[in-house]
């Protein structure tokens, strides 16, 4: 994920950090700015939950008023019974930053799933399909002999990994014994990246932790109030699988357990905070530490579009 400024290059705007802090209208205000400029600002939604259009308010998507007359793309595209893989929606993205930049365009990608980011930048590292029974036996295994077969079979790994890793324990065994070469061996064949085709301008929000998670809760208790019960209600009725992501969604849960009366209003509210709070955290500590150290971080609470994106009006692209 480098920085790749080059006047042959095309622009793409970059901002990026937890839910809650303040990406939105920095997009917006970076639009706006660059209309006055006499270039044309679209935000492309680089957020896992914003893509699915059943989440309208439970993912915080802005309203068109909040879109402050700028071009969004890729928010509600994608239908809840589907769901969106980190490489179909960097296809997609792929798709809309060429499309803007054919008519003299500057895309802002605007979202907070790393995954997402990374792997339009990086490209997706070509794993083969893991055989099925692989799959079932180290599925089946405890963390405690998974991670000791782990560091019989992949030690770069393990010694990468926290012993309570569990997801990711499992996904760097079933790799090694399923094809014979290490994860970190097929990430470094990654293709299909775009971070060395344009000229990147990045931004990362991590305002004071405090002031986001008061944030969070404020907004989940607005979203209870503005329409989040009916949305979930909408969602039960379709009878989706309740694996689908959009059944997973943050405050998804929670209030389906109101709705199902296994939880007061007053407990849902405080069980979607907690969900949402601890959500933003490790989003932040993701944005801290994965990133390349030159890309700039900011508090949001006093930030100026200009302060951070003065090289992209002075771009060539």
């Amino acid at each position: 994920m480098s920085t790749n400024m080059s006047p042959d290059l095309q622009p793409v705007a970059l901002i990026a950090g937890p839910t809650a802090s303040g990406k939105s209208d920095l997009a917006v205000q970076l639009g706006q700015r660059l209309g006055r400029d006499g270039r044309r600002g679209v935000v492309i939604n680089a957020d896992s939950q914003q893509v699915y259009r059943d989440l309208r308010i439970l993912s915080a998507r802005p309203t068109e008023e909040e879109m402050g007359g700028i071009a969004h793309r890729l928010f509600g595209t994608w239908d809840g019974a589907e769901a969106c893989s980190a490489a179909e929606w960097a296809e997609a993205a792929k798709r809309e930053i060429a499309d803007v930049h054919a008519t003299g365009g500057v895309p802002i990608l605007c979202g907070g799933t790393g995954l997402y980011i990374r792997t339009l930048l990086d490209g997706i590292a070509p794993v083969p399909e893991i055989d099925p029974d692989i799959r079932d036996s180290v599925r089946a295994l405890g963390q405690p002999d998974a991670r000791a077969a782990l560091e019989q079979e992949d030690p770069a790994a393990a010694a990468r990994l926290a012993p309570a890793d569990v997801s990711r324990t499992t996904r760097a065994l079933e790799v090694v014994r399923s094809t014979g070469r290490t994860l970190a061996e097929w990430q470094a064949l990654k293709r299909g990246g775009i971070g060395t085709a344009i000229e990147l301008h990045p931004l990362v929000l991590l305002p004071e932790r405090e002031w986001l998670f008061t944030r969070c809760d404020l907004r989940f208790e607005r979203m209870m109030d503005t329409g989040a019960i009916e949305e979930v209600e909408a969602i039960e009725a379709r009878g989706l699988d309740p694996s689908l992501p959009v059944m997973r969604a943050i405050g998804v849960p929670e209030i389906r357990g109101f709705i199902q009366g296994n939880l007061s209003r007053a407990q849902a509210i405080a069980a979607g905070q907690t969900a949402t709070r601890q959500y933003a955290k490790r989003q932040y500590t993701w944005f801290r530490n994965q990133p390349p150290e030159a890309w700039p971080r900011a508090d949001n609470k006093t930030i100026v579009e200009c302060d951070y994106f003065v090289s992209l009006f002075h771009s060539g692209g």
